[in-house]
């Protein structure tokens, strides 16, 4: 079934008819278990917001380990917050995979997530990356950083995000939208660490230095950096992963900002997660912790990272040779909760500036 087939069932069928299909896989079958709540399933349900390409192969190395298929709704996490909230006690979703700490934040805030107690996902996975009270844990970490043109900029001209408001990048800067929650993430951060007045002003730095309207895409941002349209903008290093992989050539670059020291030039990359959490109402809550712990397993890390082009949350791992060669770098050591907790601050802040 596809996403768009998904999507509209949901529009139009009775509730209790969509919760039978929200558990489908693209086999659309429905979800079936050994017993009640609490047994032991023979299937899990997984509302994701990360693509079916990043998690179908993840999904299908649970089932050969252990038996057990998973199966999934993908459709974006405000979406799936919602249908949680409606659902109720009667979802069949026993785990929520969403793709910023602000969506999971958002997500935790309205209760469709539980606490849970892990000893072994509290150990694998950094503090800063994950809920305080358990509801989520970051998988897999995104940094959002610097890409410039190799052919008109030069790296020593670069340095902070906060740079990026100079008017030497007038007419120079390219951005995405300030409706992706990955800049209103990055907002967020921004407010947290410099404060409302300075974060502000970079803010509107950046907008008066825009090359053109912002993009709905990272990947059309960094076509646009080689292009010429611009010389320098901000995205997610995936993004930046999966044009090298198909252009080894692309005359674009990453470039790791505020790094050096303490204070806020040397405050580190902007790092953000994926990550999932255990539903409110989990038909098998014991298997999705069994879950939750095998994905934060150091193998399955490698693999969740690798397939698009991220991090892993888990220290110690290996990272994919293209991510690797980009050399190591500084991340900001602050909370990823920050993202949720300031983002209304943050969207207001770029309503102000006028960054659409």
């Amino acid at each position: 079934m596809s996403q768009h087939s998904r999507t509209f069932l949901a529009a139009v069928l009775p509730g209790a008819l969509v919760a039978l299909l929200a558990g489908c896989g693209p086999s659309g079958e429905a979800p079936s278990t050994t017993g009640g709540v609490d047994d032991a399933p023979s299937e899990l349900v997984v509302y994701s917001e990360r693509r079916e390409p990043l998690i179908q192969p993840v999904f299908d190395r649970y089932t050969e380990e252990t038996g057990i298929r998973v199966r999934y709704l993908t459709d974006t996490t405000p979406v799936l917050i919602e249908r949680l909230v409606a659902e109720g006690a009667n979802t069949r979703a026993d785990i929520l995979m969403a793709v910023d700490a602000g969506n999971l934040w958002q997500a935790a805030e309205r209760g469709v997530l539980a606490p849970l107690a892990s000893p072994e996902l509290e150990s694998a996975i950094p503090a800063n990356y994950r809920d305080p009270e358990g509801r989520w844990f970051g998988l897999s970490l995104r940094a959002r950083t610097i890409v410039h043109s190799t052919q008109r900029v030069q790296p020593g001209e670069l340095s902070t995000y906060e740079d990026l408001a100079d008017p030497k990048w007038r007419g120079r800067l390219c951005l995405r939208s300030s409706r992706k929650v990955y800049n209103q993430s990055l907002t967020a951060t921004l407010i947290e660490r410099l404060g409302a007045e300075q974060a502000e002003q970079v803010l509107a730095g950046w907008v008066a230095n825009l090359a053109t309207d912002p993009f709905p895409d990272d990947t059309m941002l960094i076509n646009a950096v080689a292009a010429g349209q611009c010389d320098v903008g901000i995205v997610n290093t995936y993004y930046f992963g999966r044009v090298q992989r198909d252009n080894p050539d692309v005359p674009v670059a990453i470039f790791w900002p505020n790094q050096g020291g303490s204070g806020a030039n040397g405050s580190g990359v902007h790092v953000n997660v994926s990550g999932a959490g255990i539903t409110a109402n989990a038909p098998h809550p014991e298997a999705a912790r069994e879950f939750l712990e095998w994905l934060a397993s150091e193998g399955v890390q490698k693999q969740f990272a690798e397939v698009n082009f991220e991090f892993p949350a888990r220290r110690g791992v290996d990272v994919d040779p293209l991510v690797a060669a980009w050399g190591e770098f500084e991340a900001d050591p602050i909370d990823v909760v920050v993202a949720g907790r300031r983002q209304s601050e943050a969207v207001q802040m770029m309503d102000r500036v006028r960054w659409r």
